[in-house]
């Protein structure tokens, strides 16, 4: 017997998963990992038997339920539903499926529509942070189509402003997890920063890498990939992060100078595979960095930044074109202080209806 259960399939930013009502999965944690492996057909590598895309940013899960919180409108827990491991982490948020949460909580009644713009207020349950998404609802519904674009997906779509609130330190407990602007690990100078997603910040240069490599390059390189892992798993519990070792967190950003006008290049990986883009968090960190003085990306970016000065515009590059990220903030003494960030995403529904996966895998026993 097949067990059907209600879903939608949507693009948010640069990633796809499936969207669900917080009330039609199993309220018990590993039953419900169990549910989700089997409709996205994990573990294996093509996933041939589910509805994942055989990628980490095309395996992946929102569940949205009425918010827990009095500052919200919704809940909204992000799963990474891994490809070739029967393993479901909520270790991180996803600040690109979160794009398709507001049209998601809109359409299907959690959230009504307020004019031609709807604000949606998420709870991002993963980091008990809480972001604002922009909706365009033009005509009392959403609207999916218009003229914004992202690098990284083909074609244009309506565009969904998202301001994210609260989101420093939201994973390690400050923007700057180790206290420390600049550490060093295994004989590499490293910047980690958390804002709103854990990232580790190193200098491609230092690896024998000048930073434009493509993500395929990278992905086969063992040394390359050994060093930066170590480096991981080193900094990790530092980070107050505990043992990574089976954590999508923290992301290990290369980074190196701009090459088509942004602020500083980046290869992220994520943490295994290397991102076609960068994820929207993890730019947000990364800019976050740039205007962090004496960190790693501080001494490689080009451009004129104005640290202490208020918001700012930064185009962060990726190897898919650069992502902007607006981020206001100030200095107090000698520490950086986040205001705000900010940042443009787009969504689209792909496909509504029912996932089926076998019925004892919805049984507890």
């Amino acid at each position: 017997m097949l067990k059907a259960i209600p879903c939608t399939l949507m693009r948010g930013g640069t990633s796809k998963g499936l969207y669900f009502h917080r009330r039609d999965l199993p309220a018990e944690g590993s039953v419900r990992d169990r549910v989700l492996l089997s409709a996205m057909g994990s573990p294996d590598l093509r996933q041939i038997d589910g509805v994942g895309g055989a990628h980490p940013l095309t395996s992946k899960v929102a569940v949205i339920g009425p918010a827990t919180r009095s500052d919200a409108d919704v809940d909204y827990l992000f799963l990474q539903v891994a490809v070739d491991k029967s393993e479901v982490s909520d270790a991180q948020n996803c600040g690109n499926i979160l794009a398709g949460v507001g049209p998601w909580a809109i359409e299907n009644g959690l959230v009504a529509v307020k004019g031609r713009t709807t604000p949606v207020r998420i709870h991002m349950v993963n980091t008990a942070s809480v972001a604002v998404a922009h909706v365009p609802t033009p005509d009392g519904g959403v609207e999916y189509e218009g003229d914004a674009r992202i690098d990284g997906v083909p074609g244009t779509a309506a565009a969904i402003s998202i301001d994210f609130l609260d989101v420093a330190g939201s994973s390690c407990g400050a923007l700057l997890p180790t206290g420390n602007v600049v550490d060093e690990v295994n004989g590499m100078r490293v910047t980690c920063i958390d804002n709103g997603m854990p990232v580790v910040i190193l200098n491609a240069a230092d690896f024998g890498k000048s930073g434009a490599e493509t993500p395929a390059a990278l992905e086969s390189d063992p040394e390359l990939k050994r060093a930066v892992e170590a480096i991981r798993l080193a900094i990790g519990p530092r980070m107050n992060l505990g043992d990574v070792t089976k954590k999508t967190v923290p992301k290990m950003t290369l980074v190196s100078k701009a090459t088509a006008g942004g602020v500083l290049s980046t290869r992220t990986f994520i943490p295994h595979r290397v991102h076609e883009a960068i994820g929207v968090l993890g730019a947000v960190s990364v800019a976050t960095a740039v205007l962090t003085p004496d960190s790693v990306a501080a001494k490689i970016a080009s451009g004129s930044l104005r640290p202490g000065l208020g918001v700012q515009r930064l185009d962060i590059e990726h190897p898919t074109g650069f992502f902007t990220v607006e981020v206001d903030v100030a200095l107090e003494g000698e520490r950086l202080a986040v205001r705000r960030s900010a940042l443009l995403r787009t969504a689209r529904k792909l496909m509504k209806g029912e996932v089926y996966v076998p019925s004892r895998i919805w049984s507890p026993a």
